[in-house]
């Protein structure tokens, strides 16, 4: 067995991109061979020092990969994120630190750049609080029992003056991303997407020999303006006596407004055949099973954590978010990473917030990953105190954190990367 010293961790050369994704498909259990196809879509996504491979004696035994990204905060303001992806370790090399090198170097790597989160969708739950990761998006996935919600089966398009169209991927290329781009800014925890990410979502670029064209379609309001857009696939299920039991399950969906909203769910529960419709990843806190007249016809199938944030820089990411209410909260980070821990002043007010290094006494003690769950305004200060993660040092002080750091609507990040 090698020591750990013996074994490599560094940033990969493009060369050596077809042994990186060899080992990232054993990681995650799929079919190690790679076709020229996915491998020429894995090097589109190559940025020297961005790829890190953990080499012994030569051969990658565990892959990591980062890029850039633009995470909305609670407010709309667009915060520079390193968006952490393709983590694996080969079973055969667990147990000897290379994940955490591989997240040490990138971590630093981020902070040096000026980067005031870090982002990952995380597979298994137990890894990354070492790490001062905190979950802090939900998502819920529903399946829609058609027969069962009382709509009207003769439904005949929108009745508010929009329309509904079936498109292809070129016209998906063109209108989706500013669509993207306008649904994103009003959303907290959402994310960018690059070109690269609408390419592979339409068959342009391929990481998976398997996939095939999904139907799309759009809503355009009375006015004409794009303010929906969702992609779908169907499958061909039939019952005894010629019964149709087909599902339509959604791969994305994205929407400006509840009207577009509203009429892409009423679409794909009317289409001929489809007798349920799983929704893909959704908002914990989305309008649609009251979009039904009977909610219970939306069975919850999965709710989980999904966006997990790394506070890089604890004075721009307080600042770059607004806030509720007006009050001051001096914070002691605890960062056992050593990347953002001290005493800082948080004064926040509806017009603004300045964050401060600070030398009096903290209101709240908590770690890294505690205060990265709380950014975006979906967990309680509250809560977090009662299960011992917060330390109140100061009585009503959770109190005062969740009046200003809490939101309205929950944040929701519509992607996995």
């Amino acid at each position: 067995m090698s020591s750990h010293a013996d074994i490599d961790v560094r940033p990969i050369t493009e060369d050596e991109i077809p042994q990186w994704n060899r080992a990232l498909n054993t990681g995650f259990l799929r079919v190690p061979t790679a076709s020229e196809e996915q491998l020429r879509a894995r090097r589109l996504q190559f940025v020297p020092g961005r790829l890190l491979g953990a080499f012994d004696a030569g051969r990658c035994v565990a892959t990591f990969r980062s890029f850039d990204q633009e995470l909305t905060a609670v407010g709309g303001a667009p915060v520079r994120a390193d968006a952490i992806s393709n983590v694996t370790v080969t079973a055969t090399h667990r147990r000897r630190s290379l994940l955490t090198r591989m997240m040490a170097q990138d971590l630093a790597a981020a902070k040096e750049r000026g980067d005031v989160v870090a982002t990952l969708i995380a597979a298994e739950y137990p890894i990354y609080g070492r790490y001062g990761f905190g979950p802090a998006t939900t998502m819920t996935e529903w399946a829609i029992d058609v027969p069962r919600a009382g709509l009207d089966p003769r439904w005949g398009g929108p009745g508010d003056g929009g329309r509904l169209d079936l498109v292809d991927g070129e016209d998906v290329r063109k209108t989706g991303p500013e669509l993207h781009e306008r649904m994103r800014r009003g959303m907290p925890g959402a994310v960018d997407r690059d070109e690269l990410w609408w390419h592979a979502r339409t068959g342009a670029v391929r990481f998976d020999d398997s996939w095939t064209e999904p139907y799309y379609v759009v809503y355009r309001s009375a006015d004409g303006e794009t303010e929906g857009m969702a992609a779908y696939r169907v499958d061909d299920t039939w019952g005894d006596a010629k019964q149709p039991l087909c599902t339509a399950t959604v791969s994305w969906m994205t929407t400006t407004t509840p009207a577009a909203e509203r009429a892409l769910w009423r679409y794909l529960c009317s289409i001929d055949y489809v007798t349920t419709v799983k929704t893909g990843w959704r908002a914990p806190d989305d309008l649609l099973p009251y979009f039904l007249p009977d909610p219970r016809a939306a069975r919850v199938t999965t709710q989980a954590d999904w966006l997990w944030v790394r506070i890089l820089d604890v004075a721009a990411a307080l600042e770059a978010r607004t806030y509720g209410g007006t009050g001051v909260l001096t914070l002691e980070v605890v960062d056992r990473e050593g990347l953002t821990g001290g005493r800082w002043r948080l004064d926040a007010s509806p017009q603004g917030a300045s964050c401060t290094a600070a030398t009096g006494e903290a209101d709240l003690v908590l770690e890294a990953g505690e205060l990265s769950r709380l950014w975006l305004g979906d967990e309680s200060a509250v809560r977090l105190a009662a299960l011992g993660r917060v330390r109140e040092e100061r009585a009503g002080a959770a109190r005062m954190a969740d009046a200003l750091l809490r939101t309205s609507r929950r944040p929701w990040c519509p992607d996995m990367f």
